[in-house]
């Protein structure tokens, strides 16, 4: 809703109150089409690539296992090829859910440690995290792709001159342009961090091996500081492990919570099962 939101205000400043109406029903839309093709426009982000148990059957026949643990139906199963590890879910429901993992993640974790990464994106489908997030960000790409058009918007309407209300307008769309982008992601960043937890919390329960999940994040952290991953930004917070990750100022607009602070709270379910 607050996304919604800030879609209308930006319509707003580009178009008032016609702009207002085509934001609305632009906003409508999206959010249609997310809830419909969630999984399509999450799979299409990362360039996955659905596989057979033919092509891998002892990933399937984890993923099963892990679906059967959560109490799920099997997900589909992708594949992205990429050297930089990581994964993801997606699905508007367990019956429509989809898991991805990337050609570089199977190098470098053990059984173990991926059916924790497994069960951590089994319960983000249960959690309905998935739909949820690919919404989030639907809109928040729906944001950035205004704000920049409200850039250009600013650029030419300086360069045809004007009196002081076309100068008024200009500083709005400028302001918009660089705010509007700036509060997606805080949205963004909020609803990923508190879902990723959870999604360790639940995860860790079900596989039953909280320190497996917790060594997995720690490998994937820093594999992909390594490779980072050439990914949509707006899609970024699907993954387990940021694939733009950063260190600095840059972690501060992190999608995803510390992975030290996700990795002490796995360890401490082990030093005090609550599972």
């Amino acid at each position: 809703m607050v996304l919604t939101g800030l879609l209308l205000v930006i319509g707003a400043a580009i178009g008032g109150e016609v702009g207002i109406v085509v934001a609305l029903v632009f906003a409508i839309v999206m959010n249609f089409g997310a809830y419909w093709f969630s999984d399509k426009i999450a799979l299409g982000m990362a360039h996955a690539k659905q596989i057979t148990p033919e092509d891998d059957p002892q990933l399937f026949v984890l993923v099963e296992e892990q679906a059967r643990l959560a109490n799920m139906p099997m997900p589909k199963v992708y594949e992205i090829d990429s050297e930089s590890p990581n994964a993801f879910a997606t699905g508007r429901s367990p019956q429509r859910a989809a898991v991805a993992v990337t050609t570089g993640i199977r190098r470098i974790l053990t059984r173990e440690e991926l059916a924790g990464v497994m069960a951590h994106e089994m319960a983000h489908v249960g959690n309905r995290d998935t739909l949820i997030m690919t919404v989030v960000a639907t809109i928040a790409g729906a944001i950035s792709m205004l704000a920049f058009m409200a850039q250009f918007a600013a650029i030419f309407g300086g360069m045809g001159g004007g009196g002081r209300d076309r100068g008024g307008n200009i500083i709005s769309l400028l302001i918009i342009a660089i705010v509007m982008p700036l509060a997606a992601t805080i949205i963004r960043m909020a609803i990923s961090r508190s879902r990723e937890f959870q999604a360790d919390i639940t995860g860790a329960h079900n596989c039953g091996n909280p320190e497996a999940l917790a060594r997995a994040l720690e490998k994937l952290e820093m594999g992909v500081e390594a490779r980072p991953m050439k990914v949509n930004e707006a899609a970024s917070h699907l993954f387990i492990v940021n694939p733009l990750s950063g260190r600095s100022m840059a972690r501060l607009f992190s999608t995803h919570p510390p992975v030290e602070e996700r990795v002490r709270r796995l360890r401490a379910m082990t030093i005090r099962p609550n599972f």
